[in-house]
């Protein structure tokens, strides 16, 4: 691992923060914080911590020591001021003279003694930071360093790797304990350079944020240049079948089986996000998977992201799609027995009664194929992979210079369902489709766009298809958080089932599909040629009949239910002069949506239809709003208002009447007129 440390850059980071009144000493901290956090051999996603000890004014502008140390619930990557809250240190420094310390009480002085009530709670670590005498002090968890001290042997191994430039501290739970302890362990030998500690992590430590961080850089390399030499050959290939199952069928029955079934009836579904690469499926292919895969966590710090260890799956056999799908089921069975086992056994133990928590897996390990990462969310699940890539690389590491060990149950319980860990995944009230993925055909412009926003603000994971990759990935980029583009021929059968595999691989399926493209053909329908006909029900009822039926081909696969959404414009009911060639595909779409609530109700697949008229779109565009207008022998503005209300309908109005028919869990084979008024529309 080299140094990225710029003079250069230090330089402008601390003129650039200093606009905002942050001290030079703040300023190279958060420098370095960013360089350690944005090196995913260190750190991932939120995990390790950094400090620095300097002064602050309190609010009589008297100069105050302080600790400014990493907050909980901020990434070290994009650390901002705001993300090292400064703590009062003496008095953090006086908790080291006490013998017990409650967790309670450990949040409570912590917060006391914040210069400003508002900040993040600090880390749990704090006190390890404020106990340390070093100005700069850092802690990652350095892949290459639990590759070293998960091992039966780990600290004569440390002491082969290290030598005594670094103190080494037995495993211990996050908190005052360790706090006191690894300040032990440094007054014993004041000239180390950081502190290893066992199956958790690395701290380094220095009189400047680059020699804090250069020191870390030097351990992590020192490690990484023992785990080259003397390796032995890691995981004998298992014999495995010569043709499997490809991902996107795969993840569909993995991420079905991982719903959990609620008592109403709902399913509690989870995001699956899928990685592979020549080093999984060495890991996943190995003939001793079962031994080294069900060890543990590589830090206890992991756990509340990915549990203590990943479901595993038996290879997925081409051909055989009923029987792997039967297996997979029998394997979450199996996993949620055996964790139901472990939270009963472990609470027992417990001085406070817990809360069990979800007993669904977040990693499946499948050979041949590769791994998900789950999560209520895409970026949780993202979390999960990316813990789970990591893990794979400690492990073989690990595994290639002895065997692989980690702390034990007991230790990854306590983790796991202490409050201050529990604590860092901030959760709170999901929103109304969080944990759903929505796919919208058409969503590059007017109404397609309008509703996939509207989906993304419900909290659902968005997919958008549209004939047009620019404007499609213009609108996805706009809604942001993951929201997935993709060009998509909705007439071509192979385009829709290439563009829904490619959703079940990025999510690993669909719950919500809003049929929505479309184009406007007009003339009289005894004039019109044939192939103008053709073309506008390929587009206008076929098109939503290949979605459709692909569409419910996954969710059947999944066994969770789901929702088609048909967009069948009022044209289904009240037919335009001259609209002929528009309108009979979409009555005939919506005949389709009442066929498919009649013949999937009982998969629990509800199809509902949004009728909307006169929405300004590319279907309707200027030009035809003026031609219409001047035929009717009215404004633009009066045509648009035209209605019962005497008001315009926008494409945010339809996206809303889409979100309502999702949530509407009892409805099916309903159409919802969204119009401002039109009595001829109506449905009798």
């Amino acid at each position: 691992m080299k140094s990225r440390w710029s003079e250069r850059d230090a330089k402008a980071m601390t003129r650039h923060l200093a606009t905002q009144d942050v001290s030079r000493d703040l300023s190279l901290r958060i420098y370095s914080t960013r360089l350690l956090g944005r090196e995913a051999q260190l750190v991932l996603h939120g995990g390790g911590n950094t400090s620095v000890k300097t002064t602050a004014k309190d609010l009589f502008g008297k100069p105050v020591d302080v600790l400014c140390v990493k907050g909980s619930g901020w990434d070290m990557s994009e650390i901002e001021p705001a993300g090292l809250p400064a703590v009062r240190l003496d008095p953090i420094l006086q908790l080291r003279h006490l013998n017990i310390l409650s967790d309670e009480d450990l949040v409570n002085v912590q917060r006391l003694n914040l210069l400003n009530a508002n900040s993040p709670n600090p880390s749990v670590e704090t006190l390890l930071h404020a106990f340390l005498p070093h100005q700069f002090v850092d802690h990652t968890h350095a892949n290459a360093v639990l590759s070293i001290t998960n091992q039966p042997d780990s600290p004569a191994l440390a002491r082969e790797v290290w030598g005594e430039r670094m103190g080494l501290v037995p495993y211990i739970m996050p908190g005052f304990a360790l706090a006191k302890a690894a300040a032990d362990v440094f007054d014993q030998d004041p000239t180390v350079e950081g502190l290893i500690l066992l199956n958790h992590g690395i701290f380094t430590f220095g009189s400047t944020a680059r020699e804090s961080y250069e020191r870390m850089i030097t351990a992590v390399t020192v490690a990484e240049a023992r785990l080259a030499r003397r390796r032995k050959r890691v995981f004998a290939r298992a014999r495995l079948p010569r043709s499997i199952i490809p991902v996107t069928e795969v993840a569909p029955i993995v991420r079905g089986a991982c719903a959990l079934s609620e008592v109403d009836g709902r399913h509690l579904r989870l995001i699956a996000k899928f990685r592979t690469s020549p080093e999984i499926l060495r890991y996943v292919n190995g003939k001793d998977l079962a031994r080294y895969s069900q060890v543990g966590v590589i830090t206890p710090d992991h756990t509340i992201r990915t549990k203590n260890t990943p479901l595993l799956l038996p290879p997925p056999v081409a051909g055989q799609v009923d029987r792997f799908a039967a297996a997979v089921n029998e394997a979450v069975d199996r996993f949620v027995a055996r964790y139901h086992a472990y939270f009963a056994h472990n609470n027992a133990r417990s001085t406070d009664s817990k809360q069990e928590l979800d007993p669904m897996p977040r990693v499946v390990l499948v050979p041949g194929v590769g791994l998900f990462g789950l999560g209520p969310s895409s970026g949780a699940a993202t979390v999960a992979a990316d813990i789970a890539e990591a893990t794979v690389l400690a492990i073989t590491n690990a595994e290639a210079i002895g065997r692989y060990v980690c702390v034990s149950e007991a230790d990854l319980f306590d983790i796991e369902y202490w409050s201050l860990e529990q604590a860092k995944l901030g959760r709170g009230e999901e929103a109304p489709l969080a944990r759903h993925v929505v796919v919208v055909t058409g969503g590059g412009s007017g109404i397609g766009a309008a509703t996939a926003t509207a989906f993304a603000a419900q909290g659902a994971e968005v997919a958008l298809l549209d004939i047009n990759r620019q404007a499609v990935s213009a609108i996805a980029a706009t809604i942001g958080g993951g929201a997935l583009a993709i060009e998509c021929d909705v007439t071509d059968q192979t385009s829709v089932r290439n563009a829904f595999d490619t959703v079940c691989e990025a999510f690993g399926g669909i719950d919500i599909v809003v049929s929505n493209a479309g184009a406007v053909w007009q003339g009289r329908v005894g004039d019109v040629d044939d192939t103008m006909l053709r073309q506008s029900f390929e587009l206008n009822f076929f098109a939503h009949q290949q979605v459709a039926q692909t569409s419910v081909s996954i969710m059947k696969t999944q066994g969770t239910g789901g929702v088609l959404l048909f967009n069948t414009s009022k044209q289904a009911i009240n037919p335009g002069r001259d609209f002929g060639p528009y309108g009979l595909p979409k009555t005939a779409t919506l005949a389709l949506m009442r066929q498919y609530a009649l013949d999937h109700g009982g998969d629990g697949i509800r199809a509902n239809a949004v009728n909307a008229d006169r929405i300004r779109t590319g279907l309707m565009n200027d030009g035809m709003i003026a031609a219409r207008a001047t035929a009717r022998g009215v404004g633009e503005q009066k045509y648009m208002s035209g209605n019962l209300l005497g008001r315009e309908v926008t494409t945010e109005d339809v996206a809303q009447a889409f979100v309502h028919l999702a949530l509407a869990r009892k409805t099916t084979a309903a159409v919802v007129t969204v119009d401002g008024g039109n009595i001829a529309a109506a449905l009798r």
